[in-house]
């Protein structure tokens, strides 16, 4: 593929520390740490274990997160014209969501722990600000979309999805704090923006040249929004009915095909963009215990207990190489 299709981001002046370089895309680890802590969360429930994790894994998530929101604030401070690089780049810009949707998950993640009154009101704290925050940002990302001076067919891949998956998250916590309407106004947007966007991004990866080999985990964002919209809709609607079902194979079928596909991914190089494959994985794997828990049906819990085995597996690989990375010093480099 030719180095062009993706604009490279204006080059750091010399002076400048690796802080500049400090990629957006770091906040997806916080996404798959916390679609980790929801899924063994569910299958504590489900599978009526009680290990104790909830807590920890909750905690662990929000110090990560915590650690990127401040880092990620200081070059915004001090790297202002590195930010807004990113902003204008056709990729990275679909990225910033997921600094509101982390906050979402918190509080699902929260919610999903069952700790208490106090424990829900930060929780409900975390959706207000999250949801706001992805209001925002989706007005805005699709606005730039909107109003391009420079986007081409080439620059489309599934990161696009991000902000559709922020929305359709948006009631799996909303539901339960009692914004029953809100949440069926970011749902509405979320699944009607991802049915636009897969037709799009069909068409770009069977009639354009190929996805940038660095993108091609990003190939793992097409399992979320059917997963995601599962969850979402059985909290709207209350039940299982066929529109869930629609959703859920959806969603199975798209894990299917990548798994399908596994011996390409596992020759990729390791890069912040894996981190892609983590969220939704844990996706599918929340929404298959939710569909054994709604059918009662035993397939469903043993094909989501092995997916809880890979998703911790991967998990685990993603942290040992992103650890290892770090103390390499090859994050915060150029082409993140």
């Amino acid at each position: 593929m030719d180095s062009s299709a993706l604009p490279a981001t204006p080059p750091v002046p010399a002076a400048s520390s690796r802080l500049a370089l400090f990629p957006i895309s770091f906040f997806a680890m916080v996404l798959g740490l916390a679609g980790f802590t929801i899924a063994w969360e569910k299958a504590q429930h489900v599978l009526e274990l009680d290990l104790g994790l909830a807590l920890p894994l909750t905690l662990a998530t929000a110090a990560v997160f915590a650690v990127l929101l401040v880092l990620y604030g200081a070059k915004l401070v001090l790297h202002r014209s590195a930010v807004a690089a990113e902003i204008a780049h056709p990729v990275k810009v679909a990225f910033f969501p997921t600094i509101p949707i982390s906050f979402i998950l918190l509080a699902i993640a929260i919610l999903s722990a069952d700790t208490g009154p106090v424990y829900t009101e930060i929780a409900r704290g975390l959706w207000i600000i999250g949801t706001v925050l992805l209001f925002v940002a989706t007005l805005y990302v699709l606005g730039g979309w909107m109003h391009h001076e420079h986007f081409r067919v080439h620059h489309m891949n599934p990161a696009w999805f991000i902000p559709a998956v922020g929305n359709v998250l948006v009631p799996v916590a909303g539901v339960p704090l009692g914004y029953m309407e809100l949440s069926w106004f970011f749902f509405s947007v979320g699944i009607i923006l991802w049915v636009v966007l897969l037709t799009i991004v069909m068409y770009r990866m069977f009639f354009h040249e190929p996805i940038d080999a660095r993108l091609l985990p990003s190939l793992f964002i097409l399992i979320a929004p059917p997963s995601v919209g599962f969850i979402a809709w059985t909290r709207l609607q209350g039940e299982l009915d066929a529109g869930g079902r629609i959703l859920y194979f959806f969603g199975l079928f798209m894990a299917i095909l990548m798994f399908s596909q596994a011996r390409r991914f596992l020759r990729l190089p390791f890069g912040l963009p894996t981190w892609a494959t983590s969220f939704p994985l844990a996706a599918i794997t929340i929404a298959t215990f939710l569909m054994f828990e709604l059918t009662d049906v035993e397939m469903y819990r043993w094909l989501a207990t092995g997916l809880l085995v890979l998703l911790t597996v991967v998990v685990v690989i993603l942290l040992a190489h992103t650890i290892r990375a770090i103390a390499r010093g090859r994050i915060c480099v150029p082409g993140h």
